[in-house]
Formats: structure tokens, sequence, C-alpha cells
């Protein structure tokens, strides 16, 4: 019988499921566009403006700017819609979320003589981005299968059918004493008969559903929750009232979860029938769902300063360090569900019979720099623009324990035995990525791949139609973070435990408007944000070795945000 294989470029991979997402790196390092209604009204143009709550995080020098106590709260509501479109099928979704985006409070203390007149403090919370979103739709006509990939990775581990003969409550973190390594999702695949082998059992060939002749399509239904969440502890002050220097310490939270569930509907698909003991062309329904949690702490530090050379021009310049994440990823309730038509005892299988299973590691975002021009022209204009570059291809991941950890991919690793290993260095270096003996390692080495620095650029204006009140708008426009050769699709992008899924972004744009009232020492101000974006979604990595078969759906999102701040200066 005739067979198209599994995907041909996981031939080429070692022997190892990835234990880190490399698109989950991209996902935690960026930021929204969000802080005060000011802030936000004028595209995030700050970074030489500063007097501003939400600045402080974007360049700590515009702390030295105060010259009087402030204390702010931000609200806000997020209307976010997203399309998928494949083949011209489209599919819509829409989400709204209430948030708090940011509440602080800054103190002056005056000092005595005139070349440092104050000092500085602030405590700010600032939420650094949403992750709330979701999207689904369908991709009519598909030319492989996630079955192929499926059976690809374990022609890549050199799996026999013992191997994957574990029964469903095999934990690859903690698997028994003595048994080998193997990915969920080839445990999976084998007890949903998503996959066969054939020939050689001690040397077996691994085959998916889709073959020759083979037809179908497949439906993808994806949410996204969570928050990254700043708090920052600020000090700064200002140098005869021309340079405004602050450093700012900054605790960050993040949480991260996403529940996704890919579907196939194929026909003439290749199927084992257990009644049969033979391979035969039926109809095939499944699903795999997913269920995976990201959360935990870090910090970073912030260094920026503002000059006033003349009245009319400010000048900023901002330093962030990487944030330094420990981070714990918890995987839950992972299944296969499938309808064959012939007779089968289950119709579901669970990864690790359903029980959460968990994983802690280390994790480094990129480093950030910050160029900033502001004018001020007379008592009612103000016009400010920001350049941003973000590092995203040295984004890393390290070991959680520098004393020797469990990989469920590799077994014990002494990162001391290897100062490559700890580094994000190849272990040995001889010519292809399958010299990578770390999974550290090896994700790290897809993130240079897939990722790449960022520039964005935002500008900004305010105009004081009388002295209570002004009226705001800016734009702020990203590059997309994605190599050329990954959003071909020639560049493999791995999964993380049974989570294949993943998308790409494109550029991002952002249109503001805002106006903003004082009375005396109060005020309120009201943001409207208008947010696009497209990216490309795959539900596994497409073969390198035949791109034009990816699986894929273009997505676009648009989010309309309002912010709502009130605040006292005294």
């Amino acid at each position: 019988m005739k067979k198209l294989s599994a995907i041909a470029s996981l031939l080429a991979v070692p022997s190892v499921l990835y234990a880190q997402s490399v698109t989950g790196a991209y996902t935690i390092s960026q930021q929204d566009l969000r802080g005060t209604a000011r802030f936000m009204s004028m595209g995030g143009a700050f970074g030489a403006l500063g007097g501003d709550l939400s600045a402080i995080s974007q360049n700590p020098g515009g702390i030295g700017i105060y010259r009087s106590n402030e204390v702010g709260v931000t609200f806000g509501v997020d209307a976010g819609s997203s399309q998928s479109e494949s083949f011209g099928f489209t599919r819509n979704s829409s989400l709204t979320k209430f948030n708090l985006n940011n509440i602080g409070a800054v103190f002056t203390m005056r000092l005595p003589g005139s070349v440092m007149p104050n000092l500085n403090f602030g405590f700010t919370y600032n939420k650094g981005a949403s992750f709330n979103r979701k999207f689904k739709g369908g991709i009519p006509q598909i030319q492989t299968s996630l079955s192929n990939y499926i059976a690809g990775l374990s022609n890549a581990n050199g799996l026999t059918e013992a191997d994957v003969m574990s029964t469903d409550s095999y934990d690859p973190y903690n698997p028994p004493a003595g048994s080998r390594n193997v990915p969920w999702l080839a445990i999976l695949g084998y007890d949903a008969m998503l996959t066969n082998p054939e020939g050689d059992p001690d040397n077996p060939r691994w085959y998916g559903q889709f073959g020759e002749g083979t037809t179908g399509s497949g439906a993808f239904d994806v949410q996204e929750k969570g928050s990254l969440d700043e708090y920052n502890i600020a000090i700064g002050g200002n140098i005869n009232n021309v340079v405004y220097w602050g450093m700012d310490f900054d605790i960050t939270s993040v949480d991260y979860r996403i529940q996704s569930v890919w579907g196939e509907s194929l026909d003439n698909a290749y199927v084992y029938n257990p009644g049969t003991e033979q391979v035969g062309r039926y109809s095939s329904d499944w699903a795999l769902h997913d269920n995976y949690k990201l959360n935990g702490t870090g910090f970073n530090f912030k260094l920026g300063v503002i000059v006033k050379p003349i009245q009319e021009l400010r000048l900023g310049l901002a330093f962030h360090t990487p944030t330094y994440f420990n981070l714990n990823e918890t995987y839950y309730d992972t299944h296969v569900s499938f309808n064959y038509p012939f007779k089968t005892d289950y119709n579901q299988t669970w990864a690790n019979d359903g029980y959460p299973v968990g994983n802690s590691f280390n994790f480094k975002t990129p480093w950030k720099i910050i160029a900033s021009a502001a004018g001020v022209i007379g008592n009612n204009l103000i016009v400010s623009a920001d350049y941003e570059w973000n590092g995203y291809g040295s984004m890393r991941y390290s070991d959680a324990d520098t004393y020797g950890y469990y990989d469920p991919w590799y077994g014990w690793d002494d990162p001391w035995s290897d100062w490559g290993g700890w580094y994000g260095k190849p272990a040995t270096r001889s010519s292809g990525r399958a010299d990578y003996v770390n999974a550290n390692d090896y994700a790290n080495s897809y993130i240079r791949e897939v990722y790449r620095d960022t520039h964005t650029m935002r500008i900004g204006a305010e105009y004081r139609v009388i002295p209570s009140f002004s009226i705001r708008a800016g734009y702020s426009y990203s590059s997309s973070p994605v190599t050329t050769k990954a959003m071909n699709g020639d560049v493999e992008v791995p999964g993380t435990g049974v989570m294949t899924n993943y998308s790409l972004d494109n550029s991002t744009n952002y249109i503001t408007c805002g106006i903003g009232y004082r009375f005396k020492g109060f005020y309120v101000d009201f943001a409207y944000v208008y947010k696009h974006m497209t990216s490309e979604y795959f539900p596994f990595s497409p073969d390198i070795a035949n791109p034009s078969s990816a699986v894929k759906s273009r997505l676009k999102f648009d989010n309309s945000s309002l912010a709502l701040s009130m605040g006292y200066k005294f």
C-alpha cells in the first residue's frame, strides 16, 4: 500500500521533544501600548516628556520632571475582534475585557540648593501587556496532517511500538526509573491511531493518516488569557533644571494561559483498525485539545535621562535591561478525541491520564533602548517622537537549577560540566543543530532563526485649547519580529510538550486620540486606542522540504481600547 511518509524535515532533528516554546518566548517579552490615558492618547511617545505615572516605566528620567506630588489611577476596557481566512473561508470572534491599566504615586522631596532642587520617588503598577484574545477558523484544504508531523517525531526519535505503548499516566517529567523518554505526542498519536509503525519492529517506519489520495480539512479554536504586570520602584531628580535623571527597579509578574483545539476531518485516510489489525482507507475525524499555563516573576532595571538644553526642546534616552524570569509551566487536560467508522473500545486518550504536570526554568527577555525628542511650541503645543529598539533574537532560556536538573527529553544533566550548555551555546561544535545536547540550547538556537530585532516609531501631539482643556493624538508602528525565513515556512518552529500550534506576527499599528481636563490639582483624561495587527497561524510546523504544503491561516486582529485616568497633584 503506497503512502506518503511523515513530514520529511523532522527526520533531520535530534531525538528530542522541545521543553520550551520558541513563540512563547516572544509572547511574554512583548508589551502593549498601555498606561495612563494621557500616555496612551499620545501614542506612548513620552520618552522625552516625562511627568506621567506610566512614563516612569518607559524612561525613568521622566520622574525627575516632577515638582509636586501626584496620585492617580487608570481604568480601561478592551473590545477585541479577530478574523481568520484560508482559501476564502473566514471566521470571526470577539472578546471584551475590563482592565486596571495603571495606579501609582510620586512624591517629591525638596532639597536645599539650586543644583539639585528636588529628589523624587515613585511607586507604580502598570499593565505591560494583556494576552486576552481568541480566534477560530477553518482550513478547507489541507495537504498534510498533524498525524504526519507526529509520525515524523516518532521517526526522528527512533521509537519502536514498544516505546509508545506506555500507559496514559506516563509523565515525561517524572518517567519510571530506567524507562526511555518518550514524547507525549508520540504516545497520544499511537493511542488515538493517528500514527502506525511498519517494517522492522526494532527499527520501524512511522506513518501518519495523510497519504496518497487523502483529502480533508482542518479547524482550530484558540483562546488566550492573562497579562504581564509591572510593579515599579523609581527614584530620580534634576540637575539645574536642565538634566533630569531616573532609575527604576521593576518587578514583573506574568500569567499566560492558552486553550486550543486543532481538529481534522479526512477522507480516504490511512488508519490502523485494531479489529482487523490492518491499515485501511477510512474517513477520520479527530481533534487535539491542549491546555497550558505559564506563570512566574522576574525583575529588571532601567536607567533614563531627559535633557532640556532650551525650553523648547527635550531629548531623552533610556536603557532597559532584560527581565530575568523564573517561570513555571503546567500542562493539563491534554487529550485527543477521535471518531472512526469502525468500532473502538474508547474514543479519547489523555496525556498523563489527564493529571497536570509541570516544569520550571529561567528565561531572559531582550535588551531595550529608547531614544526620544520633543518640542514645546509656545504654551499650547507639544510634539514628541520616540524610537525603540528591541533585540528579540537575544531571548534566552536557561535551567532553573544550577546544580543539575532532569530534562524530560535528555535525562539528567549537569550544566557545570559544559559552560556552553548554561550560556546558551552548543555543547559540541561540529556542524549541525543536532549537536545541541541541552533542550534550552536547542530552543535558543531556533529563537535566533525565528525572531529578529524590531524597530518601533511613536509620535504624539497635545494641543492646549484653553488652560484647563487639551486634545491629543498619536500613532505607533512596530516592525514584525519574525524573520523572513520563518514567515515563509523555511524554518521549523518546534512546539512545546504537546502544543504544536503557534502564530507569527506581522507589523503592528496603533492610532490614538484623547482629551484631558484640569481643575486646580485634579485631572481627568480619556483615551481611545485602535490597534491593528495581522498574523500567520500554524497548527504545526511546516515541512521545510516542502513549504508549499504548509497548513496555515491568515489572522487579522483589531482591538479598540478605552482608558479613563483620574488623579490629583498636590
